[in-house]
């Protein structure tokens, strides 16, 4: 049986600011040695060139060196997910997943948070927007629910990854042994990694069956419904995290999830919110969230029609400021309509995560 699990959110107070880590350390909430993952947002322009995601990840790794036992080389294996871009009201954040001692948990026969986490094998610049990253991805999943103790693909709720994107070196790599790569536009490949990830994860959740390698970033009725994926430049693998719920694990926290139809769709939020198991009326405020909700996790993606709910949009039209950022901000403001709290995890570039013009929701509450 795998550890209970505690889930905390902290404060990123500026670019290198880990002080929320160290202080749930600190104080006993939580072990260093026992941190899992770490998912969060940081406040760069959340491209390509976003280094605020490496100084966020050093700043993280350095507390766990000096407050644990581990050496930097085993921190260096604990998954660190960074999402850039806090556009809009999105506020700077971290949410912590570490296992607790069985005898501190709270005993509990209910669906409880289970995380298990995995890296893939390599992933190489020309498997990315192929089938060779599906299924490296879809293996590393696979592993990742065993470590968890999630037997039936319908416990995971969640599915967070970061993986690599293509740069000009890792192209220039590519070609000196005779290989192509999908694309050589370095942003858009951020998208394809996310698509091809998201893929891989539904075909390991026996969401779709193994797609073709033209269905790839182009047919939108395939998707995952848990899926989260971010890319980065940090990284040459696949970093798989995968939350659930398994009965008997013990602990305070549970997980559920939803999608949103669209960018206004809040009904979407609400009921991934009532999935995770906070008793909620027929038209919630979050008032009615009591403080038991931890965060939420979303995807969003401008809709490639250019409307939302029959009306038009300029965003995919927009040479001022790229819809990447439009978007997020918009589906920021929703969800912290509903939260009440902006510091809520919204990341873009949402191709095959939940339905098109969409995208997944998943939300952690606190029943303890």
């Amino acid at each position: 049986m795998p550890e209970p699990i505690e889930v905390r959110k902290v404060a990123i107070e500026s670019v290198t600011d880990a002080s929320g880590l160290a202080e749930l350390i600190d104080s006993g909430v939580i072990e260093a040695d026992r941190v899992l993952a770490v998912i969060g947002k940081t406040e760069g322009n959340g491209g390509v060139n976003d280094y605020t995601r490496i100084l966020a990840d050093r700043a993280f790794r350095e507390v766990l060196v000096a407050r644990g036992t581990r050496t930097p080389e085993e921190v260096a294996q604990v998954p660190l997910v960074w999402s850039g871009g806090t556009d809009g009201v999105l506020s700077p954040h971290a949410t912590i997943f570490a296992t607790v001692d069985p005898s501190r948990a709270e005993p509990s026969d209910e669906p409880r948070v289970s995380v298990g986490v995995a890296m893939s094998d390599v992933i190489l610049p020309e498997d990315i927007g192929r089938p060779a990253m599906v299924e490296k991805v879809a293996a590393g999943v696979r592993e990742a629910m065993k470590i968890a103790g999630i037997e039936d693909p319908a416990d995971v709720h969640y599915v967070q990854t970061k993986t690599p994107l293509l740069t000009l070196a890792t192209i220039t790599e590519a070609k000196s042994r005779g290989q192509e790569v999908v694309i050589e536009d370095t942003g858009p490949s951020m998208d394809i990694s996310n698509s091809t990830t998201a893929l891989g994860i539904a075909v390991a959740l026996g969401e779709i069956e193994t797609p073709a390698a033209d269905q790839i970033h182009k047919d939108l009725s395939l998707y995952s419904s848990v899926a989260s994926c971010s890319s980065g430049v940090e990284l040459d693998r696949a970093q798989i995290v995968v939350v659930g719920n398994v009965r008997g694990i013990g602990g305070r926290y549970r997980i559920g999830h939803s999608v949103m139809k669209d960018a206004l769709d809040a009904d979407g939020i609400w009921e991934a919110i009532r999935s995770s198991g906070i008793d909620l009326p027929d038209r919630p405020h979050p008032s009615d969230l009591g403080g038991k909700l931890v965060n939420v996790f979303m995807k969003c993606e401008a809709d490639p029609s250019g409307r939302v709910r029959g009306r038009r949009n300029i965003m995919l039209d927009d040479s001022d400021v790229h819809w990447h950022r439009q978007i997020k901000a918009t589906v920021g403001g929703v969800a912290a309509s509903v939260t009440g709290d902006p510091a809520v995890f919204v990341s873009v570039a949402a191709v095959h995560q939940g339905p098109s013009g969409g995208g997944p929701v998943a939300a952690i509450a606190d029943l303890g």
